[in-house]
C-alpha cells in the first residue's frame, strides 16, 4: 500500500496498523507487535516507531494513548476516519495508475498508426 502523501516507511507503518486493526476501530497493540507485522526491510526501532507513530497521529490517521498492560508498553489506537479509508485510497490509487498506463498505451498505438497510414497515403 502506498499514499503519496506519506514516507514510504510511514505506508509501511500505516498498513502494519491497519493489519493489526483488523476491521476494529479501537485495539491494542504493543511496539513489538507493530514490529513484527512489518516488514523485514523498514528496521525500525521502538523510538522510530514512536516518532512515525506520532507523526500519522498528527496526520488524522488515528489516535493513541500510551499505556502500560502487564509490564509491557502498549498503545491503545482508536482509528479515524482517515485510518479506515487507507486501504481504498490504495486501491483508488492502484487504479488511477493501471488507467493511466493503459491511456499511454493506447494513445502510442493509436500514433504509431496513424504514422503508418500517413506513410503510406504519402509514399
Amino acid at each position: 500500500m502506498y499514499s503519496p502523501r506519506l514516507t514510504r516507511r510511514e505506508n509501511e507503518v500505516m498498513g502494519a496498523v491497519f493489519t493489526l486493526a483488523g476491521g476494529k476501530e479501537r485495539f491494542l497493540v504493543s511496539p513489538r507487535e507493530l514490529l513484527s507485522v512489518l516488514p523485514a526491510s523498514a528496521k525500525l526501532d521502538e523510538d522510530a516507531l514512536d516518532r512515525i507513530l506520532r507523526a500519522l497521529e498528527l496526520d488524522g490517521y488515528f489516535e493513541t494513548v500510551l499505556s502500560d498492560r502487564k509490564g509491557e508498553k502498549t498503545y491503545v489506537v482508536h482509528m479515524r476516519a482517515a485510518g479506515l479509508a487507507f486501504r481504498r485510497q490504495d486501491l483508488r490509487r492502484r487504479r488511477d495508475v493501471v488507467l493511466r498506463l493503459a491511456f499511454a498505451g493506447i494513445c502510442g498505438l493509436l500514433s504509431a498508426a496513424l504514422g503508418l497510414l500517413l506513410k503510406v497515403i504519402l509514399s
